[in-house]
């Protein structure tokens, strides 16, 4: 046992190039989506108010949101994966029936 072999495993190696840390290409994808949907609400609140400035905070507050909640924290964990998590495990089996059953199999 004097011969041991050591591994050495590097941490906070990527599998994906990143634009910066816990956003890549992938994210950029998602905020993109996120943010032509905050547009579009800044468009609605626009055509109905008016107001400029109103506009402009939806329409920035769309983008900067989105690309807040693609952003994966150390947990390489996004808040839109998060969300994605939770409903999955919703639509997952919750209630598993049992009958109990003679031990010894005799009837």
């Amino acid at each position: 046992m004097e011969d041991e072999i050591s591994l050495y495993i590097p941490i906070g190696v990527k599998a994906q190039n990143e634009l910066f840390n816990g956003f890549g290409k992938r994210e950029l994808m998602q905020s993109t989506v996120g943010s032509l949907l905050g547009g579009v609400v800044a468009i609605l609140l626009w055509l109905s108010s008016g107001n400029v400035a109103l506009t402009v905070v939806a329409a920035l507050t769309g983008i900067f949101g989105s690309v807040m909640m693609c952003t994966k924290d150390q947990s390489n964990q996004s808040v839109v994966d998060q969300v994605g998590n939770m409903i999955r495990f919703n639509r997952n089996q919750q209630i598993y029936p049992y009958r109990m059953m003679d031990e010894w199999g005799n009837d």
